[in-house]
């Protein structure tokens, strides 16, 4: 069980010292005085410092806290942003080649995102951190940088860019093998999930508990989730998060997808993120509505002043159409991904 939230000291004056707001904050502080604060107030006992990779798989190390905020330093070698999905490494040769000294990266925590873990039975808290060469360079290549500076682009056109993603997942059964396929896992009925199940409240009532605890880790994590439905395969949710800043939106994804597998594990099965986890069920994907914010009128300018298309959204769908093709390598990075990618199946194959 977490210690107990530490009580507010008597001043030296002969009254209650006020509890500072910051340290009540779900999610981040400004500065590295305000973490301590922070962590002491929570009794946090070690903290997890990490970053996603291209996969977005959560990289990076622990510590107790105490050394966290004598603003260790921290690194991670580079040829931990070359692994693949499964952990191997990709050949020399067409055009790619291994740095021969395998520089170590800087890790620069975020401390706008320090969170608590609430799956950990210790008093767990985690940052998102940035990574930078060691001359304090930004590192040109990983997930986070690549979207600032795409951020950064349209902040020099005055415009932002607001973003809400949907995030489709599968409730699985455990497989120890993963030579073996994977099958929809049993709810609260006693039966195996079925697929056809689409908006049903009774598909999401057959995982009632586990949902609660996505809500709640969420909750304690400053993870905003707008809605949450069944989706048509067996077994299939998805959650939609509020729409907002494209770097918060992509940090909280990156939690999220953390926060559904530690909440499945809870319950004893698996959730996967795969595009086509289950052979003849539907594929999951991650939908991203989006829209671009003048900065200085604060109007959508693909929306035009009684509500019709502008110029802009659709220069903005054809610039999609002819770049997101070449984009395929992020977009669809796995052989798994095109068994999705196929007529009939509800996916973007109209290029």
């Amino acid at each position: 069980m977490p210690p107990a939230k530490k009580e507010v000291r008597p001043s030296s004056r002969g009254g209650r010292a006020r509890t500072p707001a910051f340290v009540k904050n779900q999610r981040g502080v400004k500065n590295w005085k305000e973490v301590s604060a922070w962590l002491e107030w929570r009794g946090i006992e070690d903290i997890e410092c990490i970053t996603p990779d291209q996969a977005g798989v959560a990289r990076g190390k622990m510590m107790p806290s105490k050394k966290f905020t004598s603003n260790t330093s921290l690194a991670l070698p580079s040829a931990v942003f070359m692994t693949t999905i499964s952990g191997g490494y990709p050949e020399d040769g067409n055009g790619f080649h291994y740095p021969e000294d395998d520089g170590d990266l800087k890790l620069m925590p975020d401390l706008s995102t320090l969170t608590v873990v609430p799956w950990e039975e210790d008093p767990t808290a985690a940052v998102i951190c940035d990574l930078v060469h060691q001359d304090g360079r930004s590192v040109e290549f990983t997930p986070r940088n690549v979207l600032k500076r795409v951020v950064a682009a349209y902040d020099k056109l005055g415009l932002k860019p607001v973003v809400a993603p949907e995030i489709e997942f599968y409730l699985v059964r455990k497989n120890p093998d993963p030579d073996y396929p994977l099958t929809p896992p049993v709810g609260r009925s006693g039966r195996a999930i079925g697929g056809g199940a689409g908006y049903s409240i009774a598909g999401v009532n057959e995982f009632d508990e586990l949902i609660d605890d996505i809500y709640h880790f969420s909750e304690s994590q400053g993870l905003e989730i707008d809605t949450l439905i069944h989706e048509e395969g067996a077994g299939q949710l998805e959650i939609n998060l509020r729409h907002g800043d494209p770097i918060e939106l992509a940090d909280q994804v990156f939690m999220f997808k953390r926060t559904i597998r530690e909440a499945a594990l809870k319950h004893e099965i698996y959730a996967t993120f795969m595009a086509k986890p289950i052979q003849g069920q539907p594929g999951s994907a991650m939908h991203i509505h989006q829209s671009i914010i003048d900065k200085k009128t604060g109007q959508n300018i693909f929306s035009a002043a009684d509500g019709s298309e502008t110029d802009d959204f659709f220069h903005f769908i054809g610039g999609m159409q002819k770049h997101v093709p070449n984009a395929l390598v992020m977009f669809a990075p796995y052989v798994n991904s095109y068994r999705r990618l196929t007529q009939a199946a509800s996916a973007p194959v109209n290029n």
